[in-house]
């Protein structure tokens, strides 16, 4: 498997630096997001040695060494002796890989931090992490990054592109790119929606592999969710749950409706998938806001929500899953942009994933419009300083922006200049700005 770079890395290097001693680290992400590969690539790098142990396979011998941890002189002497990996002190780092297959090792973190001889590293799939420690004491000597599929810029590492950071001068200025080179900005970056961020995908792509190839990558990988999902839900409802994402951001819904996805009257038992769903990472939630304010996360309704898919270039997939292999004809015409669909949705799940991976929650709005039962929405709103930043999201060039100049005439006081992103070029009308879509992270990171 390939190894990419990756942003945080460089948080793993600060834990190292400033926290290594006294707090381990877990690495938390839905399955296949490139966890494993990380941490031992940062290993190799930044210590003389290092042990991994991956719970999905590691032998009995191993797994016997937790047995009793209350001298940890020998448990470190058997360690070694049968890793036959010399440990050196302060210089050696431990991998606790999949940890949540193993909860007792987990628990053990406290002791061995406490005794300060070595690093400790764990990574988990949070699904498979809440459902293993209801017995255990979780430790508090340990700190948590999450890491989420390749973000566009680490897409174009990937690809041997490193110009993107030339285009935040013209993002700062507020000054038109030029149609001819933003249709070609926005080619790339309609690649980075089809291919997505999951690694292997991402490899697949580097070594040219045909769209349908490529796809059926993705489908592995969602074939292995469900399967997670069956192991902690036998009757299926989560993995429809989960299927049933860009069917209802396909329909405009002002929120996810669980019973519109299992077929039945929603139950308790249904938020608690929901729940399960939602801790795989595999999907990411947007809450509604009900009085947008500084503090945006005191007024979420925790009733009224938006799920996405955590990976773009999965959700281009799950559109079309309902055919045995997406054929290149959908791809291509993804990247001409010439689906028949109105794909605003599939330009909204990548604005939900990069602002997820920015490290912001997810939040939106909607609300009556005058004498009517419909409703205006507010695609994304994030926080800015002292004010609120709202952000609406277009697959298409539009200058018709209805719910975004009702937002800011209602709520002036608190409101920051708004944002239309979309595939047209830099340009404003007085008010509103407009951006390509390929310049949110520039916004995300003010």
């Amino acid at each position: 498997m390939a190894v990419f770079k990756r942003k945080l890395y460089g948080k793993l290097l600060e834990w190292k630096t400033k926290y290594a001693g006294r707090y381990a680290i877990l690495v938390e992400g839905a399955r296949r997001v490139g966890k494993s590969t990380l941490v031992e690539e940062f290993a190799k790098n930044e210590y003389k040695s290092y042990i991994l142990i991956d719970f999905s396979e590691a032998s009995k011998n191993i797994k016997d060494c937790f047995d009793d941890i209350a001298d940890l002189d020998r448990f470190f002497l058997r360690l070694q002796t049968i890793t036959g990996v010399q440990l050196i002190n302060r210089d050696s780092v431990i991998i606790f890989d999949e940890v949540q297959l193993y909860p007792r090792a987990r628990q053990a973190i406290k002791y061995m931090v406490a005794d300060g001889r070595y690093d400790y590293i764990e990574t988990g799939s949070l699904i498979s992490i809440k459902k293993n420690v209801k017995d255990i004491l979780i430790p508090s000597e340990e700190m948590k990054l999450k890491l989420y599929p390749l973000d566009y810029e680490e897409f174009l590492w990937a690809t041997g592109n490193e110009t993107y950071r030339l285009l935040k001068d013209f993002y700062d200025k507020k000054t038109a790119i030029g149609n001819s080179v933003n249709r070609k900005l926005m080619r790339d970056f309609r690649m980075y929606m089809a291919v997505g961020g999951m690694p292997q995908a991402v490899q697949a792509y580097l070594e040219k592999k045909s769209f349908r190839e490529i796809d059926e990558v993705k489908r592995n990988i969602i074939r292995l969710y469900e399967d997670d999902f069956r192991k902690i839900d036998a009757s299926g409802l989560s993995s429809r749950i989960y299927k049933d994402v860009p069917s209802q951001l396909s329909q405009n819904k002002k929120r996810y409706v669980i019973s519109s996805a299992t077929g039945k009257k929603t139950q308790k038992r249904d938020l608690e998938r929901l729940y399960d769903v939602i801790d795989s990472q595999t999907v990411l939630v947007s809450y509604n806001i009900t009085k947008p304010d500084i503090s945006l996360s005191s007024t979420k309704d925790l009733d009224s929500y938006k799920l996405y898919i955590a990976d773009t270039g999965l959700f281009v997939t799950l559109m079309f899953i309902d055919r045995p292999v997406a054929e290149n004809i959908l791809y291509e015409k993804l990247l001409s942009d010439k689906l028949p669909a109105n794909l605003g949705y599939l330009y909204e799940n990548v604005a939900a994933q990069m602002i997820a991976a920015s490290g912001r929650e997810l939040c939106y709005h909607t609300w009556l419009k005058d004498g009517s039962t419909h409703y205006y929405e507010m695609d994304f709103l994030i926080g800015q300083k002292q004010k609120v930043v709202p952000i609406e999201i277009k697959s298409s060039a539009t200058t018709s922006h209805k719910s975004i100049d009702v937002f800011c005439e209602k709520y002036s006081k608190i409101t920051s200049r708004p944002y239309i992103f979309s595939q047209k070029d830099i340009s404003n009308d007085g008010q509103t700005l407009f951006m390509p879509i390929y310049m949110l992270p520039f916004l995300l990171e003010e």
